[in-house]
């Protein structure tokens, strides 16, 4: 049976998820082509934020939008038929059109806010609500679901890695491709596709060949100074959650 048009799959998370674990079960498919937070070198240009390797990501990027937008709404890459694409929220700045979500096909990877924000305190200890991406998160939400008239796909990390198989099939069905078991397992190690920043950031991911069980559930104490970003970011949480896919 020919196949009909590519499928590209813009999946937007926030920090310290599992977006590159999830990257790496799309990526071990022969059908799909990857690629690692297009917008990260224009993100860095643009606000002048300090990030572990900020001038070698810049170097080596496109701090075009414009160029980026391009090339995740063209051709797949190496005539693959998925283009999978690990977005970064807060990538996504004000001045970046949205028009091109219609090109693609929008899908949310969502974690607990406490956990994040305490993950993300290891690599940064004063993180910013704009840092964690949640309310971006849900403003991309909100003009995809008002432009296509429709739930995009929601699917929240404790769930993958409690049963990957289940939702990994959910997803797949959601965005119209067929699942493939070779999205449960990959080899270990660093990829081409990873971004240059993976020396900085990957370590642990780089040592995985599966999704880990998660750990035990435990409340996870945010600091009464980041209380205001815990509590805008799971406002915004609380809204994605419900539509999630289980």
């Amino acid at each position: 049976m020919p196949r009909d048009k590519p499928v590209r799959i813009a999946m937007w998370s926030g920090p310290r998820n599992i977006s590159t674990a999830m990257m790496r079960s799309w990526g071990n498919r022969p059908d799909t082509f990857v690629c690692d937070e297009p917008f990260y070198a224009h993100y860095l240009q643009a606000t002048g934020r300090q990030h572990p390797g900020a001038a070698e990501v810049i170097a080596d990027g496109e701090t075009d939008w414009r160029s980026v937008v391009q090339r995740l709404t063209g051709d797949v890459p190496q005539g693959k038929h998925i283009f999978y694409q690990k977005q970064m929220t807060h990538h996504l700045l004000p001045q970046i059109d949205r028009v091109w979500f219609g090109d693609v096909t929008n899908c949310f990877l969502i974690r607990d806010p406490s956990e994040v924000i305490v993950s993300y305190m290891k690599k940064n200890d004063d993180p910013t609500i704009e840092d964690i991406g949640f309310v971006q998160q849900a403003e991309i939400f909100d003009w995809v679901r008002a432009h296509t008239g429709a739930i995009p796909a929601i699917i929240h990390a404790r769930d993958v890695l409690e049963d990957p198989r289940k939702i990994l099939e959910l997803l797949c069905q959601s965005v119209g491709v067929e699942f493939s078991d070779a999205m449960l397992s990959w080899p270990p190690g660093l990829r081409e596709t990873d971004g240059i920043w993976a020396k900085h950031w990957y370590g642990e991911v780089a040592t995985s060949t599966s999704f880990r069980p998660p750990p035990p559930r435990k409340s996870r104490e945010v600091p009464e100074r980041l209380r205001a970003v815990y509590e805008q970011s799971q406002k915004a949480y609380e809204c994605l959650y419900r539509h999630r896919l289980h």
